[in-house]
């Protein structure tokens, strides 16, 4: 059964419906710039009690300031992006943590995959010049050559495509944001329980 992130969470009540719909995991933003973007006190908050994996997401936080977060939020994994996310997911997978580590592909159309140390989950996501995930561009699963070990696909999944997703690529986990959400930083209840049904499917 695929194992499910449901991710950009900003309000109790989207938490509730994910964990309600059987989400395995939840994720929660410290980006800045993003919509979905919390501070590290509403992380804490919000994360307290949840019975999923509560996973952070940062964009190019230094090991330093991602020591901090951690010991403030005290999450089950983290998913770094940018300048220190190799170093981040070291450290990560060093003390314990569940690790997704983000790709996107090269101008050769590799992901890199060789690249990501066992224990750390690749993560394969779309990314832009401006954006480095969570654009809401699906991936063309077409030309997407599968990687033989475990990964989570993610980029532009919905409930209207993730079946077709999943069945074509055999994903170990499926990630998904701004395809569940009614508005920016907001979860549409009957979209998160329709992808995971859909997600899950497979």
């Amino acid at each position: 059964m695929t194992w499910v992130k449901v991710c950009g969470l900003t309000r109790e009540s989207d938490i509730v419906a994910a964990v309600d719909s059987g989400a395995d995991a939840l994720g929660f933003v410290l980006a800045p710039g993003s919509p979905r973007q919390i501070s590290t006190e509403r992380a804490a908050g919000l994360m307290e009690g949840v019975p999923a994996l509560r996973i952070l997401l940062t964009v190019g936080a230094s090991l330093e300031d991602t020591a901090e977060v951690v010991a403030a939020t005290a999450p089950d994994g983290l998913q770094p992006y940018g300048d220190h996310a190799g170093e981040v997911a070291a450290w990560g997978q060093a003390n314990g943590f569940l690790v997704l580590h983000p790709l996107r592909r090269d101008a050769f159309g590799s992901w890199g995959v060789g690249n990501v140390p066992d224990g750390q989950i690749p993560l394969l996501d779309s990314a832009t010049d401006a954006q480095l995930g969570g654009t809401g561009i699906a991936l063309d699963w077409d030309v997407v050559q599968r990687p033989e070990r475990r990964f989570v696909l993610a980029g532009g999944l919905d409930p209207s495509n993730v079946a077709t997703a999943v069945a074509a690529l055999r994903p170990w986990g499926v990630d998904a944001s701004s395809g569940l959400e009614s508005a920016p930083g907001v979860k549409d209840p009957a979209r998160v329980a329709a992808f995971v049904e859909e997600a899950k499917r497979q």
